[in-house]
């Protein structure tokens, strides 16, 4: 029967040292892992908090929690797994630091989303970000149509930064409220300016039916001019 607060138990619950060199390689190999299903995941997943900084806190979390609730998880190599898990964040950091290539492999970059009022089509094709996800975040800017918007980017961080056109500049754009938005149609039913459902692309059309010539889709909205109320 084993003693409570047996010194040896308590600090490596019978394992030989030598496992401390195992749990060093075990650490790097989570922190990679980790590290890569954060990145794969997508910037969104992480909003808040940079990919390292999370990385950190599942690690730490987890070497923190296991010998706090299992007997047979020693103090020393949980006190190993933290400092393997900050000297490699702090290798990272030291390395994003020196390498630009590196930094945007590990952080990503930012990208355009819009561009004068119209999505950029190949930006959304590569970004874990739904439409209707975008939609809201730009509604919670109090932004009613994609006219109002000169430019859009999706930070490294997650965050979504916004630039707008002045009042006396907004132009017709796609209505961004779900009861314009879903009023969308494949058939035009009259005479005005329509916005492409999925890019955004303004045209002037006549009634009947029509083809987007950016993006070849075949659903619009009729399109709005409101300026912006802050």
């Amino acid at each position: 029967m084993k003693e409570i607060f047996e010194l040896e138990r308590f600090l490596m619950n019978d394992l030989p040292y030598k496992f401390l060199a195992e749990v060093v390689v075990r650490s790097t190999i989570m922190f990679v892992i980790l590290l890569t299903a954060l990145r794969v995941t997508g910037k969104r997943g992480v909003r808040q908090l940079s990919v390292f900084e999370t990385v950190i806190i599942i690690a730490l979390g987890s070497a923190a929690g296991d010998p706090m609730f299992y007997e047979d998880v020693g103090l020393i190599p949980a006190l190993v797994v933290f400092t393997t898990i900050i000297l490699l964040y702090r290798f990272v950091t030291w390395l994003t630091g020196k390498s630009v290539w590196f930094e945007k492999l590990i952080e990503g970059k930012t990208v355009c989303l819009i561009h004068e009022g119209r999505f950029s089509i190949s930006a959304f094709k590569k970004e874990t970000l739904a439409q209707d996800e975008f939609f809201s975040e730009l509604r919670v800017k109090s932004i009613s149509h994609l006219g109002q918007v000169c430019s859009a980017y999706l930070e490294p961080s997650g965050e979504v930064s916004v630039f707008f056109y002045p009042d006396n500049e907004v132009k017709y754009g796609l209505p961004l409220l779900p009861d314009l938005y879903n009023a969308k149609s494949k058939k035009i039913f009259k005479d005005g300016f329509h916005a492409c459902a999925f890019c955004g692309n303004v045209e002037k059309l006549a009634i009947g039916a029509a083809v987007c010539p950016v993006c070849e889709r075949e659903e619009w909205v009729f399109a709005i001019k409101t300026s912006r109320l802050s």
